[in-house]
């Protein structure tokens, strides 16, 4: 540990810089730096000083020590309240919420990067582990599940990727256990400063099902058969565009803005602008040698 001494008089560079009222006895108007390395006056002096200690390296250690706990903590808490299915499903008890919130709170106090809206680390593909009501990842989830059962539909994932000022959300539904589907939302991101950024939404996609046969029910394997030999006597343009995904335009539908509370190599939480939080856990690896991202602002 490396103290170091400054003031507002000159007595920070000498001793003899201080002026010392007079006295019979100098000794008695002497002075002592002690071993916690504060400096005190036996007598009263003029001579102010403020002492400053600069902790270095071990006081970074141990925040980041706090920071990695943290991380570990919120984690584990995710797990402790079910995780994603718990969460869709409605599941998740109110202490579970709570716990999860106080969690998240104080991870975002470490956050580590001052201006994560430009950050390297923003860009990638990110998991969905939580987010609060209001949410869009929760109402399109809560959709699936108020109005089927979950042996009938399962959303089974929800994440993001992220790249060059552009966002794609993608849902991940199963139905019957044997048909796969996914929605994808298209959005633009607009940077309005170090922390908060603008979300506007482009273009929706239903991906065409994907059948895993070995999985369909004895008593659908002929009703799918069915609708497959349907599909094929549709006119050509028609069935191109349903196996290619159903596009629907949403320029200008709708659009919101969030702020970026915490951003690191593995973990995004961001809120909405009505505090909700949602917290992202990364899905890919790190570019090797990340430079900054091409979103900008202007102060």
């Amino acid at each position: 540990m490396v103290s170091s001494v400054s003031a507002s008089h000159l007595c920070i560079s000498t001793i003899t810089n201080c002026s010392i009222p007079s006295s019979s006895s100098s000794s008695s108007s002497s002075w002592k730096v002690s071993t916690t390395s504060r400096i005190t006056w036996q007598k009263r002096g003029y001579c102010r000083a403020m002492v400053q200690v600069q902790t270095g390296a071990p006081a970074a250690y141990a925040k980041e020590m706090e920071r990695l706990s943290a991380k570990e903590s919120l984690l584990l808490a995710f797990k402790d309240a079910g995780g994603f299915e718990g969460l869709v499903s409605g599941k998740t008890t109110e202490y579970q919420r709570i716990d999860v919130n106080e969690r998240i709170t104080g991870l975002e106090r470490l956050n580590p990067t001052p201006r994560p809206t430009t950050s390297p680390f923003l860009e990638g593909r990110w998991n969905f582990e939580w987010f609060g009501p209001g949410s869009p990842g929760l109402l399109a989830a809560r959709v699936i599940f108020e109005n089927f059962p979950s042996s009938l539909a399962n959303l089974s994932k929800l994440d993001v990727f992220i790249k060059d000022g552009n966002a794609k959300i993608t849902a991940n539904t199963t139905f019957l256990n044997s048909i796969e589907s996914s929605i994808i939302l298209s959005t633009k991101l607009s940077v309005e400063g170090p922390l908060r950024l603008k979300e506007e939404y482009v273009e929706g996609i239903l991906v065409s099902p994907t059948v895993l046969e070995d999985r369909v029910p004895d008593q659908l394997k002929g009703a799918l058969g069915q609708a497959v030999n349907a599909l094929q006597q549709l006119p050509a343009p028609l069935r191109d565009a349903i196996a290619n995904g159903l596009k629907v335009p949403l320029t200008g539908s709708f659009q919101r803005l969030f702020m970026i509370s915490y951003l690191d190599e593995e973990i995004l939480i961001i809120r909405n602008t009505s505090g909700i939080p949602e917290v992202l856990t990364r899905l890919d690896s790190l570019p090797s040698s990340p430079g900054e991202t091409s979103l900008e602002y202007e102060s």
